[in-house]
């Protein structure tokens, strides 16, 4: 599921108002931020200030290039000296209490926006999307600040240099050591951010000082008052970014392409699937555990092991329908004769929202949504960008279209007028995801609840389809243990296959969710008994032998456990299977095998 945030979400991303919902350094203000910083500051076509001049020493320059004037520079050289770590100790003090986000002056009326050239994602293809979403759709804003940092820090003289020359000339002028530096972009790769770069170089002096089999003389001198932490801390405050820095020693698993699993309906599988299930995993109950697809390295070879070695089924929903939704799935049902839901969902988002597609300028490529998350959006958002886009007779230049892009790709924005854009209406993320109209609403439920409770969810039709293959097997209807219920997803997919739900205990710890799936059962005039509790932890033995006793047993264990500490968007604590939340993977191992064993011993 895809709680986080930040997944898309952290991160969580999981905030508690939609005004809140913006990203805040969005590359409209942070270039403008890092070009005013001040009378001294560096001017956005890469001239230096007026206050530099030629005959300024090198120890003047490498403060002046960090955006410091040249008066406190003085002020700070006069108190402590030609010391670097000193003098960059006290200009920080002097920065501290001479800014304030709201004492920062504007930016110059004849700026243009600094957006980010990387063309990399201007088209909406395979590559893109194993790229950027879950993850990177979600990226933290400093990845755009510093960006863009780099071209509005760079020198005039450095202008003819390439991109990595000045990236390691800005690092070196930090204060870096030229060989870390060029360490760090082998490791971190071509496209990495000065965050990223910063924190490899901070990490590795860090365990090179920590190493007892290191000789005294080769290790760094670290001053935890200064130093290394000092300038990361100062990067992190030119850039005025909100979020914690990301976690970027962990790689994601390599996924599969096309990311079909063992088949999707409107794909031809090339060749035919095998597969074999341990004898151990046999039913009954057959089980379905799912997760997000791009999860930390390790995760996947983890929940393999612990439900019997099978292999994940990696399927990406945008095969089902307009939006994208990488997600692994492990179960013990069988893989033949799957079939999907009809009607088939639309495709593509002209198909799936008619209305937007007068407005949709031709140079937005998108066919898919990317992966729906918990947030959306904001007003001010989307005001920004119908500015930036009147401001132009025609087509908007390249650089404006890239940030428009970048943003609807990340905010599943649409076109709902000339030059404007809005975030999905709950109704729409409701139909993307295959549930029934008004599922979320009413009842006392707020639309920010709305986004959260359907940003966690499965999309139905990716479900169902997998699901399918009961419908012959169970013809009288099934007991379902529903773990982590959510909004039902689960539930939704049996009954539109045409299963008969004949018990149902769900196990959900928000009540939101609970009051949803209960309002579902009821307006769709269920027969069987819907059973719910609220935590999966206290679901042991003694209360598991009381519910088969009273039903004889369950056909179906489902669920997905959270994936707060999995999903790339948690920029905070994506811990693995570790984490707080996430760890409760292990609770749907307990219970499967409680289950297993108590229903062999009845049999």
């Amino acid at each position: 599921m895809d709680k986080h945030l930040s997944e898309e979400d952290s991160d969580n991303i999981d905030w508690d108002t939609e005004d809140e919902l913006e990203i805040q350094d969005t590359t409209f203000s942070s270039c403008r931020d890092l070009r005013t910083n001040g009378q001294y500051a560096i001017s956005g076509d890469g001239e230096a200030s007026s206050s530099s001049v030629p005959g300024q020493s090198t120890f003047i320059q490498k403060f002046l290039v960090m955006g410091f004037s040249e008066e406190s520079i003085a002020k700070a050289i006069e108190q402590n000296g030609e010391n670097s770590d000193l003098v960059l100790d006290a200009l920080l003090t002097l920065k501290a209490i001479d800014d304030s986000p709201e004492e920062q002056p504007s930016a110059s009326p004849h700026l243009e926006p600094c957006i980010n050239s990387d063309d990399s994602s201007s088209e909406y293809n395979e590559n893109f999307l194993d790229d950027v979403y879950e993850e990177d759709s979600w990226s933290s804003d400093s990845d755009y600040c510093t960006n863009s940092a780099k071209q509005c820090y760079v020198k005039e003289e450095s202008s003819s240099l390439s991109e990595k020359e000045q990236t390691i000339l800005f690092l070196a002028n930090m204060g870096y050591p030229v060989e870390e530096v060029s360490i760090a972009m082998e490791r971190c790769g071509p496209e990495a951010s000065l965050a990223e770069l910063t924190d490899f170089i901070c990490a590795a002096q860090m365990a090179r000082a920590e190493d007892p089999y290191l000789p005294e003389d080769v290790k760094p001198k670290l001053n935890h008052g200064s130093g290394g932490y000092k300038k990361r801390k100062m990067f992190n405050q030119l850039c005025k970014s909100k979020k914690p820095r990301a976690i970027f020693d962990e790689e994601t698993i390599r996924l599969p392409k096309p990311m079909i699993g063992f088949g999707v309906p409107t794909e031809s599988v090339p060749a035919i699937v095998r597969r074999t299930i341990p004898e151990q995993a046999f039913g009954p109950p057959f089980f379905y555990y799912e997760n997000v697809a791009l999860a930390p390295k390790g995760v996947w070879d983890t929940i393999s092991r612990f439900l019997y070695d099978i292999e994940p089924e990696f399927v990406d929903s945008k095969y089902f329908c307009a939006t994208a939704r990488k997600r692994g799935y492990i179960h013990n049902l069988p893989i033949e004769n799957r079939f999907p839901l009809l009607p088939l969902p639309p495709r593509t988002i002209n198909e799936a929202l008619p209305l937007t597609k007068k407005w949709w300028p031709s140079w937005d490529p998108r066919t898919k949504l990317n992966c729906l998350q918990t947030a959306i959006g904001s007003a001010r958002l989307t005001d920004r960008i119908r500015k930036a886009v009147e401001a132009f007779d025609g087509e908007p230049p390249m650089r404006v279209q890239k940030f428009v892009l970048d943003q609807c790709r990340k905010w599943n924005l649409v076109w709902v007028g000339r030059n404007k854009v809005a975030p999905l209406e709950p109704d729409e993320f409701e139909m993307l995801l295959g549930f029934p109209k008004n599922h979320t609403r009413g009842g006392g439920i707020s639309r920010t609840d709305r986004y959260k409770s359907l940003g966690n969810s499965f999309q139905v039709d990716t479900v169902a389809y997998h699901l399918s293959v009961l419908k012959d097997m169970f013809p009288n209807g099934m007991n379902v243990l529903s773990l982590f219920s959510g909004i039902g997803g689960a539930e939704v997919a049996l009954y539109r296959l045409g299963i008969q739900l004949n018990n149902v205990v769900s196990v959900e710890k928000s009540e939101v969710n609970r009051n949803i799936v209960r309002s579902w059962w009821e307006q769709t005039n269920q027969r069987g008994n819907l059973i719910d509790f609220d935590d999966v932890q206290q679901l042991n033995g003694d209360r598991l032998e009381q519910l088969i006793d009273s039903f004889g047993g369950f056909d179906l264990l489902i669920g997905g456990s959270p994936c707060n500490n999995l999903a790339g968007s948690n920029r905070v604590s994506r811990d693995g299977l570790e984490g707080k939340e996430s760890s409760l993977f292990y609770d749907y191992v307990r219970i499967l095998d409680l289950v297993k064993s108590i229903m062999s011993r009845q049999r």
